[in-house]
């Protein structure tokens, strides 16, 4: 009976990987089965917000990275391009990370021995060897860009380059394979010590060998050469957590006028400069602005009549009310604006918010616009031609009702519970 399996999930720490993690968790409980969550230092609570019980793993004191100071530290690398960002950002991010899977080893070993999950669903962009030797399935999420699993015809992850760009894309790769060589040698000898193989260069996690689970909807799905497994690989079409009803705040203005979500995720509302700076534009515009300022929400005293800020917002339900969704390319965040039929306008600082940024514009589903190099004018005529593009927004409502009935996150607990319960059939047998 799936009532009596524990599913462990595992999410890296940011908040994209979390609450898509919720999404499914939510599904799983539905079903019966019992989803609990395991969580880095600083996400305490997140998860049990949701009714779901949480262990947290470790104290920020063993080696393991603390997120929010290592953002603080690298802000200025956000105002460069990918490619520069490969030294600046993205080497050492990979250090980074590689620290903290070595780092928190030993304790996570000891939870999931005391847990004794019947699968992990490891949402992450590395291999932890407790998760591959717990001796239960594990089921890989890759909710960044689909770049991050590759492909001869799918752009290199972390580039920002599209399809026009094929020329540039053996080189990025190169640089980027030379830049995470020092970090992929000394993950590959921890996992050697761990008794695993590792993954081929550049790559910190192979596939699982169960069950893999990518976010991609088809509007912005790449034409793979090499076809993927279908029984191993399942494109979710997005994966939205069920969240509270939201009613938008009384504006002093505008009631009646569009209404426009600003959020650059948990860490990129660190750049509060950046963001009143777009304020500045949003007080002239004919809109109503929600602003997510995140844990800096009070450094915002004085706001225009048509902006308002708070540190925290229910996502889904205030995105399935905006007529436009300006974000950073997290791929949780383009997920949403895509399930519910929303243009999205990408301003990205990192990671696969490059890559998205570029899908979005390459397959006319929003636009993309540098997160610093901007005048006032340029970010105000890309609102305006985002907000009376009826084609797209046309285009974007059918695509929406596909992804609603293809119903993501179930698909997601019920490929999980058919790789568990039938893992499970030959130990309960043998018992």
């Amino acid at each position: 009976m799936t009532s009596s399996r524990t599913i462990a999930l595992f999410p890296e720490a940011s908040f994209g990987a979390a609450l898509n993690c919720v999404g499914i968790a939510q599904e799983l409980r539905r079903m019966g089965a019992r989803p609990v969550f395991i969580c880095h230092p600083g996400f305490s609570g997140v998860f049990a917000e949701y009714g779901f019980a949480e262990y947290q793993l470790g104290s920020g004191a063993d080696g393991s990275t603390d997120w929010t100071g290592f953002i603080a530290r690298h802000q200025d690398a956000f105002r460069q391009t990918p490619d520069r960002q490969l030294d600046s950002y993205v080497g050492p991010t990979w250090d980074a990370i590689v620290d903290t899977a070595i780092a928190v080893e030993t304790p996570l070993r000891q939870l999931l021995a005391s847990l004794k999950p019947d699968g992990i669903v490891l949402d992450n962009v590395v291999m932890f060897p407790a998760v591959a030797n717990a001796g239960v399935p594990w089921i890989r999420v890759i909710s960044c860009a689909e770049t991050e699993l590759p492909d001869p015809n799918v752009p290199p992850y972390l580039s920002g380059l599209g399809l026009a760009d094929r020329d540039r894309w053996s080189d990025f790769a190169r640089r980027y394979e030379a830049v995470t060589a020092s970090a992929h040698k000394r993950f590959g000898a921890f996992l050697a010590e761990c008794g695993l193989a590792p993954p081929p260069a550049p790559n910190f996690l192979d596939p699982s060998p169960w069950l893999n689970l990518l976010l991609a909807p088809e509007i912005i799905r790449h034409d793979r050469a090499v076809a993927l497994d279908p029984d191993r690989f399942v494109f979710l079409d997005g994966c939205v957590r069920q969240e509270a009803d939201y009613q938008p705040p009384r504006f002093a203005s505008h009631n009646d006028a569009p209404l426009v979500l600003t959020s650059f995720g948990s860490l990129g509302a660190m750049d509060v400069g950046m963001t009143r700076r777009m304020i500045e534009v949003f007080a002239d515009l004919p809109c109503r602005f929600l602003v997510n300022g995140g844990s800096w929400s009070d450094e915002y005293s004085a706001v225009p009549d048509n902006v308002y800020v708070a540190g925290w917002f229910p996502q889904p339900s205030v995105v399935a009310q905006s007529s436009l969704f300006i974000h950073h390319g997290g791929n949780n965040s383009f997920c949403e604006a895509l399930t519910f039929g929303v243009p999205s306008l990408v301003m990205p600082y990192c990671w696969d918010g490059h890559d998205n940024a570029r899908r979005a514009a390459e397959t006319g589903v929003g636009r993309a616009l540098d997160r610093y190099r901007w005048e006032p004018a340029e970010l105000a005529e890309a609102i305006r031609a985002l907000l009376g593009d009826e084609a797209m927004r046309a285009r974007l409502q059918e695509n929406a009702v596909c992804m609603k009935a293809h119903q993501g996150a179930r698909r997601a607990a019920e490929t999980i519970l058919d790789v568990v319960n039938r893992a499970a059939a030959p130990r309960r047998a043998a018992g």
